[in-house]
């Protein structure tokens, strides 16, 4: 059975080797000590989101990691999908589709007009799995500028 629950600072540990592990597939750079502060900053304030550690029986596969963000011309509170990450040895399983499912209904709970997220170009299996689970393309290209400090 998939079952959610929400991390804690106890948690922080638990995650950490799969958010590189996650990291490692596009060869993304991971700073452990950075994530780790990261993640004790984003659990301390509840206005930045909300993240779940996915469990199959009471064991952790994965997590998911919702930020929010105040939109006006959403007119309220929309949310990122900032990471989502399944354990390879249990991909294709639905486990995906029932992640996406819970976190659809935690953003109606919340009231969230609208979730985005972000994927690789070439990661095909996600494509299918987030169009399947009824998003679809932005019709704007995401930009980004990186403060200098």
């Amino acid at each position: 059975m998939i079952t959610f629950r929400n991390v804690t600072t106890h948690d922080i540990e638990l995650i950490l080797p799969m958010m590189q592990e996650f990291y490692a597939i596009d060869q993304y750079p991971f700073d452990y000590k950075v994530a780790e502060n990261l993640f004790y900053t984003f659990l301390s304030d509840k206005n930045l989101g909300t993240s779940w550690i996915i469990e199959q029986d009471h064991i952790p596969v994965g997590y998911v990691i919702l930020t929010h963000i105040f939109s006006f011309e959403y007119q309220g509170k929309i949310a990122f999908i900032d990471e989502l990450f399944i354990q390879e040895k249990i991909r294709g399983k639905g486990i995906g589709t029932k992640t996406l499912l819970f976190v659809q209904e935690q953003a109606a709970l919340k009231g969230l007009k609208l979730l985005y997220l972000e994927m690789e170009s070439h990661n095909v299996a996600a494509e299918k799995l987030y169009r399947a689970n009824h998003f679809s393309t932005h019709h704007r290209q995401l930009m980004k500028y990186i403060p200098k400090p």
